[in-house]
Parts: C-alpha cells; sequence; structure tokens
C-alpha cells in the first residue's frame, strides 16, 4: 500500500491484539492484488445493550485505481458478531472478494456470456419442422426436440430460442431443444 493503513475504534476502545489482527488480514489483501493504495478500518461498538453482547460493526474502505472497494454492515443483525474477531474476519473476507472481482474486470478475466441462440419457425410438417436463424441459417428440429410445449399448437412464424445439436444430421443443422418464446417477448 502506498500510504499507510488506518484504523480507528469508535464507542469503544482501542486493543493492541484488534490492531494487530487488523494489520495482518490487511496485509493479505494484497495478495488478492497489488494496486491497493491505501486502507482505512473502522471498528464500531454502536449497540450498547445489556442483556445482549456487543455487536461490532467493521467497516473498510480500500482505494485502488478505477474503483473504491467499500465494506460495512448491511442486512440483519448478525449476533456472531457479539466477537470482534469474527467480525473482523466476515469483513475483510468480503474485502477480498471484491477485490478478487475488481482486479479480474480490470484484467478483463470475466466472463462473457452469449445471447441464447432464437430463430422463427418458417415450416412445420407432420412431427418435424425448419426454423430460421437471424443470418438466415436454416436449422431442422423433430418434434421431440419441443421443450414444455405442445409441438402441434407451435405455427409458423412463432419465434424461439434453440440450441444447435454438435455436428450435422442427415438434413443440415439440428435443434437438439426448441423452447417457444411468448409473444411478449422480443427477438431480433
Amino acid at each position: 500500500m502506498q500510504t499507510p493503513l488506518q484504523i480507528s475504534f469508535h464507542g469503544m476502545e482501542s486493543s493492541p491484539a484488534i490492531e494487530a489482527r487488523i494489520r495482518e488480514k490487511a496485509a493479505k489483501l494484497e495478495r488478492f492484488s497489488d494496486r491497493i493504495v491505501g486502507c482505512r478500518v473502522v471498528v464500531e461498538a454502536p449497540h450498547r445493550h445489556h442483556r445482549r453482547g456487543n455487536l461490532y460493526n467493521v467497516r473498510i474502505d480500500l482505494s485502488m485505481p478505477g474503483k473504491d472497494v467499500l465494506v460495512g454492515h448491511t442486512g440483519p443483525l448478525n449476533h456472531a458478531h457479539e466477537d470482534v474477531n469474527v467480525a473482523i474476519r466476515d469483513a475483510f473476507n468480503a474485502a477480498a472478494r471484491q477485490v478478487e472481482d475488481h482486479t479480474r474486470r480490470m484484467r478483463g478475466a470475466v466472463k462473457a456470456h452469449d445471447a441464447p441462440a432464437h430463430g422463427k419457425i418458417s415450416q412445420l410438417l407432420e412431427d418435424y419442422g425448419f426454423l430460421v436463424m437471424p443470418d438466415g441459417q436454416e436449422v431442422y428440429f423433430h418434434k421431440n426436440s419441443v421443450v414444455d410445449a405442445d409441438f402441434y399448437k407451435l405455427e409458423i412464424g412463432n419465434e424461439v430460442r434453440l440450441v444447435i445439436a454438435e455436428g450435422e444430421g442427415a438434413k443440415g443443422s439440428q435443434a437438439s431443444a426448441v423452447i417457444p418464446i411468448g409473444k411478449h417477448h422480443i427477438v431480433e
């Protein structure tokens, strides 16, 4: 890190043991990215319940090129966070996941999901049919490849999503699954 680690305590006394644990966890974050510029950690004991212990909240602000990573308490109270060490562990685990995700995005190592193949039914025969893909390719399908629908209720012009089988059948490209799309979907 280019700037020194900043640790502060709110609603509680500072502790050398807690500070040492935070420094150890912050140093481990650098194995996920060497581009962390700065780190600020705030440990809070905001709740003062007499019958239950304090629920610690740990906020972590990491400065990185392109995006700052912020981790803090969200959602319902986690009574495991009555132990400050558990709250620190959970916060740094969440920060590590966010740093990993940010680093993957910066490297371009995020999977791109292609849109499912789609087309329109162009011919229907006794127990098979053909559909046309947007690129003009004609694909054969059998009535058994129609998923969750009745082959005999299909009409020419219906839009469908499909899975094309590996290799070619006797009649060219063949769909192994044909899923009718409702009329409210728009297919380009």
